[in-house]
């Protein structure tokens, strides 16, 4: 297997090397999921860190059953990257950072039919829940808008039809109040025992879970339309992944249930890899076990990390003690802008101070152990122009 796989349990991987720091706490998490009954194997990210009782960054494979804890309340939460047809050369930050203080209000009578048709073409068909579209929601959720910063892979880039000329947009969000109603009514029957495929309700919550999977969808596709509406340019999607979820898998011959929490899939295609909003971001390129000629010890790792990779920076800070941690260093003020020259938009200080790049491990460090792991190629490095969380509290 690849340098940066270590073999913790005979049932639980994680892929990161020795020297990447990884919080206790999530390696118990890690072991204490690979003892549910029906749990086959369990592969902890590079940005694995704590959880409520789960652990995040992490994919987790069991047959016969199912548990909905794992995946969590924020089903279908996922990033989607638009190129759009504004210039990075035209960029006037000050200007820019105005441009969306109406972004968070509810959508006006003109989107009512575009919302209404893309319901129906996605068959989401549950109802209540149409105010979350379009909205961001809080935790590490946001809009940023980037530029190409360097390439690595051009060809890989122009399959993409992705160009440095023009600013990109990278939307983080997922099924909102849907996913968090489906998760509390499962709780609410089962407690966090799971379903078994024979349970009569097993078939009930996985056809709630797939339409929060596609509630989340339309939900950054609305959101990417609201800043783009709101910077006057159009755009196009380059390519949208959740990574959270549970869907039906094949691995090592085995049918079985392939749950994510804050993991990647690697068997989707290209992926963005997002850093904290004061560091780079990555688009890569998944190594895919059907490549002819394959190295057979990449093969494994790819087996080994369930056809995952991690979701972004990972988390070095729980939320709640950063203030305490960041408060002396700096006023807010300061931190609205970053090292890297971008700026931040959040009216939540709380919010301000949990997401400071300084919460979040080095990306570049995440990326190197999937690079070691012969887990992926990077294509491109994104630069964050500026990020939006919220205007007010979440």
């Amino acid at each position: 297997m690849g340098k940066s796989v270590q073999k913790i349990t005979d049932k639980v991987s994680l892929i990161a090397s020795a020297d990447t720091w990884i919080e206790g706490l999530a390696i118990q998490q890690l072991i204490k999921t690979s003892e549910l009954n029906g749990m086959q194997r369990v592969a902890g990210m590079p940005d694995l860190h704590p959880g409520r009782g789960y652990p995040i960054g992490a994919a987790f494979f069991t047959t016969n059953k199912i548990y909905p804890a794992l995946v969590g309340n924020d089903i279908g939460c996922g990033m989607a990257l638009w190129q759009t047809t504004a210039k990075v050369a035209k960029v006037n930050l000050d200007k820019l950072a105005k441009k969306f203080t109406h972004i968070e209000l509810p959508f006006d009578e003109s989107w009512f039919s575009i919302i209404e048709s893309n319901k129906a073409a996605k068959n989401i068909t549950t109802k209540g829940y149409d105010s979350a579209l379009g909205t961001i929601g809080g935790g590490n959720h946001f809009a940023e808008f980037q530029a190409i910063d360097e390439i690595y892979n051009r060809n890989a880039l122009d399959e993409l039809g992705l160009s440095k000329k023009h600013l990109q947009l990278l939307v983080h969000s997922g099924s909102r109040g849907l996913g968090q109603s489906i998760l509390v009514e499962h709780i609410a029957g089962h407690n966090h025992d799971g379903l078994c495929e024979s349970d009569a309700d097993f078939k009930d919550y996985m056809s709630k879970h797939d339409e929060a999977v596609r509630f989340a969808e339309l939900n950054r596709e609305l959101i990417a339309k609201r800043f783009l509406e709101a910077i006057r340019a159009n755009g196009e999607c380059t390519l949208d992944i959740n990574h959270n979820l549970v869907s039906a898998k094949n691995i090592d011959g085995c049918d079985g249930w392939l749950h994510r929490k804050g993991a990647t899939p690697s068997d989707k295609g290209y992926v963005v890899i997002p850093g904290s909003r004061g560091d780079y971001s990555y688009l890569v390129k998944p190594v895919f076990t059907e490549f002819i000629g394959i190295d057979l010890t990449v093969q494994e790792s790819i087996n080994t990390s369930l056809f995952s990779l991690a979701h972004g920076a990972g988390r070095k800070w729980q939320r709640g003690e950063c203030h305490g941690r960041l408060g002396h260093k700096y006023k807010r003020e300061d931190l609205y802008r970053t090292a890297l020259g971008s700026r931040v938009v959040c009216g939540n200080k709380e919010l301000l101070y949990d997401e400071a790049p300084q919460a979040y491990k080095k990306c570049e460090t995440v990326i190197s152990d999937m690079v070691d792991a012969g887990l992926i190629e990077v294509v491109a490095k994104l630069r964050p122009i500026l990020t939006f969380k919220t205007n007010g509290d979440c």
